[in-house]
């Protein structure tokens, strides 16, 4: 769908064992069950060094265990500026990721895949007056991942029309630019508006 090479999404937290791997899990089931698994691949780094090679928190792992999902497998990582190059999207779960990111986005090309996760929520938006950031568990109980799986839940829903979006535009214009000279493109190109998906917010 977008020439030979798959739709790479990143998600990214500090030390990659709470937040964004519980992203990472949410968005890889909701990629399989809209069959985009062979063109969509879905990851997650920290922007820290601290757990490189570790398992997710336990207590991560027992919140997305309890909802079905499987997070057994993570082995945390640190985002490495050059995935920039690989990466259609990077989404931060809080604003001080999305700063670290910024800083390191070699251009504007790379700093405009770079957003923040709630964006995507259609109930909260960059304009509806809710905190964006995804709170960091870690110092808290269970309640406080639920809460933050809740939120990831919601904002990777609409993070995957996103993806669509971008995947039928992709295909679009290659089928447009594959037109016979004698025939008129009826369509123009672009993927269906879809209400409550703001624009990237920036602090």
């Amino acid at each position: 769908m977008r020439d030979d090479s798959p739709y790479r999404i990143c998600f990214v937290c500090s030390g990659n064992i709470c937040r964004s791997p519980m992203a990472e899990v949410v968005m890889a089931r909701l990629v399989e069950e809209a069959g985009l698994a062979d063109v969509v691949l879905v990851d997650s780094a920290g922007t820290g060094d601290w757990h490189i090679g570790e398992r997710a928190d336990r207590r991560a792992v027992q919140t997305l265990g309890a909802r079905g999902y499987d997070g057994a497998t993570h082995r945390a990582k640190q985002f490495d500026p050059h995935w920039f190059r690989e990466r259609d999207l990077v989404i931060g779960l809080d604003r001080g990721h999305q700063r670290t990111l910024r800083s390191w986005a070699p251009d504007e090309a790379a700093r405009a895949r770079i957003h923040l996760l709630r964006v995507f929520d259609p109930a909260v938006g960059p304009d509806g007056g809710h905190d964006l950031d995804v709170a960091d568990p870690y110092y808290d109980g269970l309640p406080a991942f639920e809460t933050v799986l809740d939120q990831i839940e919601a904002a990777c829903a609409g993070l995957l029309v996103r993806v669509t979006e971008d995947l039928f535009a992709g295909a679009a214009a290659r089928s447009t630019t594959r037109l016979p000279a004698d025939r008129v493109d009826l369509t123009d190109g672009t993927a269906p508006a879809v209400a409550g998906i703001p624009a990237d917010h920036d602090d």
